[in-house]
């Protein structure tokens, strides 16, 4: 009886793989196949209601053109989102390894520490800004506190300016770094899945790499950028994709997509705005993947 060909380690992480994305692909399949065809096909049909349904009649590229050419607010709101998401994504993953890094380090307290700022994060849930909503004092105190981009800003940056001016940077880092002081709210709570993801990966480290190089007579500066970072390089690629996705999730974007469809009750117009948003998202995450991807390092 001829013996079993024993599976290779690469098989088996491929196999390992393939069963860990078949929920999400048969979710995909059973779930979503259906409704995202048909929203490409009403992207080029005028959908109208009838007493037993809907009715669909084929305009081409009607829709997209009333998007681009007519509406006066859809590549306008397109562009903030897109330029918002560029100025975000890299603040977010910043705050997030240098405060998993901060958390990772042994001291007294680290368990309160890290509630402290995992808590952003659960006040800004959608259940706890509904409870919020109810009460007129913090309305009144939110409308005080945001500026025209509905982002907190708690944390003024007027007098900011003039040190940086002061200290010689340029326009475009100044207004860079004080932007960010203004949205820093925004950041902090939109940072706690990507903590947890690096603190995660910082604690899968071997001890014994840090104190290989500390022998060495390494530094804690050459120990991070030589050791930490390499390490941890995957899960900055999976944290920028996640904060790309998760940046686009909610926005005036999206608000205008479901008004146009179950306010206005133009779902051709919707479509066509849902299927440009989604190939807007899809270029920026082949591109960043593509350019961050080519700077990970894995560890066989």
């Amino acid at each position: 009886m001829a013996k079993r060909r024993a599976i290779s380690l690469e098989r088996k992480k491929a196999l390992f793989g393939v069963l860990f994305v078949t929920p999400w692909l048969l979710g995909l399949i059973l779930l979503m196949a259906v409704p995202f065809l048909q929203s490409l096909q009403f992207s080029f049909s005028k959908l109208t209601l009838t007493p037993e349904g809907y009715s669909l009649k084929f305009i081409g590229l009607d829709n997209f053109h009333h998007i681009f050419f007519v509406d006066a607010w859809y590549v306008r709101n397109l562009t903030n989102a897109v330029t918002t998401m560029a100025l975000n994504v890299p603040l977010i993953i910043f705050f997030s390894l240098f405060t998993a890094t901060l958390l990772s380090q042994k001291f007294r307290g680290r368990m309160l520490a890290r509630a402290i700022i995992f808590l952003p994060v659960v006040l800004a849930s959608g259940v706890i800004a509904k409870l919020d909503s109810g009460n007129f004092l913090a309305t009144l105190m939110g409308a005080a506190s945001t500026d025209v981009e509905s982002n907190y800003s708690g944390l003024r940056s007027i007098e900011l300016e003039p040190l940086l001016f002061e200290a010689g940077l340029s326009r475009d880092i100044v207004f860079y770094l004080t932007g960010a002081v203004d949205r820093i709210y925004q950041i902090i709570s939109s940072s706690g899945v990507q903590i947890l993801i690096f603190l995660a990966g910082l604690q899968s480290i071997s001890p014994s790499l840090y104190e290989a190089a500390k022998i060495e007579g390494a530094t804690g500066y050459e120990a991070f950028w030589k050791i930490t970072f390499p390490m941890i390089s995957p899960l900055i690629l999976t944290n920028v994709i996640y904060s790309i996705i998760d940046s686009f999730y909610n926005n005036s974007v999206t608000q205008m997509i479901q008004d146009t469809a179950f306010v206005n009750l133009n779902f051709g117009v919707s479509a066509a705005m849902s299927w440009v948003y989604f190939l807007v998202i899809s270029i920026i995450l082949v591109i960043s993947t593509y350019l961050i991807s080519k700077r990970v390092f894995y560890y066989d």
